[in-house]
């Protein structure tokens, strides 16, 4: 068992705290900790051959975290997802198999794992010694009951040269305020990899013409986080996608609470941080994520890169556990506010990703031969200045409520000049096609890195006149779209990347169609989007 102050350091915080707050984040740690890590194990054999009465893989399967040899395989067994789930409390043994056909004629890989009713029966498996840069299919048995076939695709070998690779950039999910019909159409892209950079569940209720319910109010201990990723995994269309290519993925806020910033949520709840614990542990359980990344009481490390060849690098983020607060948040609340007068906005050492992130990010950046270098991280990192009656006013909860860390970032990335840097983002629920650059208030200012932002899946955005200000005030931003959901499709190529920006028809209804509304290409060694 750790010691007190070993576990005290895993949280990794970077916000100061005074002495009284780090007691009680002690004490829930520990709390977390003990109930989630340490709990006793239980005299039990797990059940090899169970028997279902309903189907229990009514979650979908799906894969993640992609390597030259290695992918991981996810799975949870809920035969009553909205009723905590609906198995007894005992492991159950899972056989798996990856088979290089569709037909499972021809196996590559076979093995058994256990779900554990500490971990919602949920089943993550590491598969090693697999071929790069292929297609594979994958199942789950237990008992009689057979799994969905989903497929997946190994990643290139870093000494290689891949001609091509092609992704979606997905975000922000809102399971009331529309379908996920999206989905269904990226799944016909024939892709290779989708990048998700958070808000894959919503913890409220919001925004308008709701075309569906959530099954149960704001969750806030671990049951309930269960139970909201159970609905929002039921959905079909969700479940396709992930059956169809492996995910890497991110969260921002509301996989927690809306605008949380490190330990502290916007209601400044005295006891958030047992309840970031269980989320973290929620989302554990619910991604196609390899064991490194189990969450320890209320910490958990997501942040990581991946390798496609010498064709492409990603660096997923993230900028919400080791955040500083906001700037000049309101008496007696937390989170995010648009400000104009707020000079601790402008503080040096205010950070979003944390010292360790950015100095991790620093030295990836330093040694990467990628071709593409793709930062995969939350929010709009351009600046989104706005005027307004008391001068030009900004939004705290996104990189303009941290200059001074889009600066050494950006700074970092223009002394070290990796190859093509691409940053991409989501949260603002608006498609952005962006110029990064150290002044965004100097049009003659160098592009450092070209940003490709994406809208939301289903949550409503901006209207058309508050991008147009956006446009008008900002002209590094090179396009905007808030009104259309949708996803952008990425094609990285030797000499190309083309972006093409995919949007819903009507995110109201399930069959809606799609199209593209604007497409983009970068050049290689040209930083900056054209128009395509």
């Amino acid at each position: 068992m750790k010691l007190a102050s070993e576990l005290y350091a895993s949280l990794n915080l970077d916000q100061p705290a005074p002495h009284a707050l780090r007691r009680r984040l002690l004490k829930a740690a520990l709390a977390c900790a003990a109930s989630a890590m340490f709990a006793p194990p239980l005299a039990r054999q797990a059940r090899a051959a169970p028997s279902f009465a309903s189907d229990p893989y009514t979650l979908g399967v799906a894969s993640g975290a992609p390597r030259a040899n290695s992918v991981v395989l996810w799975t949870r067994l809920a035969p009553a997802p909205l009723a905590g789930g609906g198995m007894p409390p005992e492991s159950v043994d899972i056989r798996w198999e990856v088979a290089r056909d569709e037909a499972f004629r021809d196996i590559a890989a076979a093995g058994s794992a256990r779900a554990e009713p500490e971990q919602g029966h949920s089943v993550h498996v590491e598969v090693r010694g697999l071929a790069p840069e292929r297609w594979y299919w994958y199942r789950f048995m237990a008992g009689d009951a057979v799994s969905p076939i989903g497929r997946t695709r190994t990643a290139a070998l870093p000494q290689s040269s891949p001609e091509r690779l092609a992704f979606a950039i997905a975000s922000c999910q809102q399971y009331e305020q529309g379908y996920y019909a999206a989905y269904r159409h990226m799944a016909a892209e024939n892709l290779d990899l989708v990048v998700f950079v958070g808000d894959y569940i919503y913890e409220s209720s919001w925004g308008s013409n709701h075309v569906r319910k959530h099954s149960s109010s704001e969750p806030r201990t671990l049951e309930e986080y269960r139970v909201r990723y159970a609905q929002y995994k039921s959905d079909p269309d969700l479940q396709r996608m992930h059956a169809s290519a492996p995910w890497l993925v991110t969260w921002d806020d509301h996989e927690v609470a809306n605008d949380y910033a490190n330990e502290r949520g916007a209601d400044l709840d005295p006891n958030f941080i047992v309840r970031r614990a269980a989320a973290y542990r929620a989302y554990w359980e619910h991604m196609p994520l390899a064991a490194a990344s189990i969450p320890q009481g209320p910490a958990m490390r997501i942040y990581d890169r991946y390798e496609f060849g010498d064709l492409a690098q990603f660096y997923m983020l993230d900028d919400r556990q080791y955040r500083t607060y906001q700037a000049c948040q309101r008496p007696g609340r937390g989170g995010s506010s648009r400000v104009t007068e707020c000079s601790e906005r402008l503080d040096p050492a205010r950070t979003l990703l944390g010292m360790e992130q950015e100095r991790w990010l620093e030295q990836s950046l330093a040694t990467t031969r990628a071709r593409w270098n793709v930062i995969a991280q939350q929010t709009l990192m351009a600046q989104l200045a706005l005027t307004n009656r008391n001068g030009r006013s900004f939004w705290t909860d996104g990189w303009d409520g941290y200059p001074a860390a889009r600066a050494r970032l950006l700074g970092s990335v223009a002394q070290l000049k990796p190859r093509n840097p691409l940053v991409l983002g989501g949260d603002v629920h608006c498609t952005w096609v962006a110029d990064l650059k150290s002044d965004f208030d100097d049009p003659r200012s160098p592009v450092i890195a070209t940003e490709l932002c994406g809208t939301s899946i289903t949550s409503q955005g901006p209207s058309a006149n508050q991008v147009r200000a956006g446009l008008a005030e900002n002209p590094h931003l090179r396009y905007g779209n808030g009104t259309q959901r949708g996803y952008l499709k990425v094609e990285l190529g030797r000499s190309v990347c083309r972006a093409l920006v995919r949007t819903l028809d009507n995110v109201k209804r399930a069959d809606s169609g799609i199209s593209t509304a604007a497409a983009f290409t970068v050049e290689d060694g040209r930083t900056g989007a054209q128009p395509a």
